[in-house]
C-alpha cells in the first residue's frame, strides 16, 4: 500500500495500486489524487479537501492555500482527523 499527505489537511491517504498491493491482495480505493489546477500549480489532495475546491470556477493555488489556512486539528492528542473553521 502506498500513501501521501494531502497538501491542505496533511492526512496520510492511501493511493491503491502498485507492488505493495500485489502481494498484500488489497483492493481499497485510492483516497486522493494529483491534481494540476488552471495556474499551473500541481497539488496532492484528498478527496474530501478536493469536494471543498470552488466548484463555480477554475481553482487556482490561491484556492488551495485559502482551503489549508482554514484548516484546523480537531484535537492535538496525535490523531490524523481534521475538522474545517
Amino acid at each position: 500500500m502506498a500513501s501521501e499527505s494531502c497538501h491542505v489537511c496533511e492526512r496520510s491517504v492511501r493511493i491503491a495500486g502498485g507492488i505493495g498491493d500485489l502481494w498484500n491482495f488489497a483492493f481499497e480505493s485510492t483516497q486522493g489524487m494529483t491534481l494540476e489546477l488552471a495556474d499551473g500549480s500541481e497539488f496532492f489532495l484528498c478527496f474530501d479537501c478536493m469536494e471543498r475546491l470552488p466548484d463555480d470556477r477554475e481553482p487556482t493555488e490561491a484556492d488551495v492555500v485559502d482551503l489549508r489556512e482554514r484548516t484546523d486539528p480537531v484535537e492535538d492528542d496525535g490523531n490524523d482527523f481534521w475538522h474545517w473553521r
